[in-house]
């Protein structure tokens, strides 16, 4: 039997203008911590996009890749790219067996895309992903509606909430952030 490596939060949001994006560092094989400080979101596009993933890492980087690509073909227009992927992801014989999810902020995008073909933008422009990720969601959306916090703030204190519930994420947090 395969061990299912299990790992991350991944959180976004655009708020106040700013948008920022957030992860944890564990990775887990089974019941065991593999890594701490895996970096899980990166800066695309120039610094103008943010895209995180959550899933099997080489699926997520190949995902990524072709995420860039498409953002490339399409002048930045993210909603047009994360549509052009989940196409490709979902109908292409060797995209169907990755195994990963994206979750994206820019500008005034919010968007999660998945191998289903799911191109899902929230209206409150909030995404999470990954194990942790409606403990995070959760705590964001609390504190967007309860507190005077920056984006980047928001998406710290959302991961670590998460990291106090979810045994798959640990508070290793890294947050990446664009200004509208």
């Amino acid at each position: 039997m395969t061990e299912i490596i299990k790992a991350t939060t991944i959180i976004g949001l655009v708020h106040n203008g700013k948008a920022a994006l957030g992860g944890d560092g564990q990775v887990t094989l089974g019941n065991t911590v593999m890594k701490h400080n895996a970096m899980k979101i990166r800066k695309i596009l120039g610094g103008k996009v943010l895209c995180g993933f959550a899933g099997a890492s080489a699926d997520a980087f190949t995902l990524m890749e072709r995420f860039e690509d498409k953002l490339e073909q399409y002048r930045g227009n993210v909603q047009r790219a994360a549509v052009e992927l989940a196409k490709e992801w979902r109908t292409d014989k060797y995209l169907r067996k990755l195994e990963a999810m994206l979750a994206v902020v820019a500008d005034n995008t919010a968007i999660i895309i998945s191998g289903n073909g799911d191109v899902i933008e929230p209206d409150d422009k909030i995404v999470a992903i990954g194990s942790g990720g409606m403990y995070a969601l959760s705590a964001a959306k609390m504190l967007v509606k309860h507190s005077n916090l920056s984006a980047s703030e928001i998406v710290s204190e959302a991961l670590n909430t998460a990291a106090e519930i979810c045994i798959y994420t640990n508070t290793k947090i890294n947050v990446e952030v664009i200004e509208n």
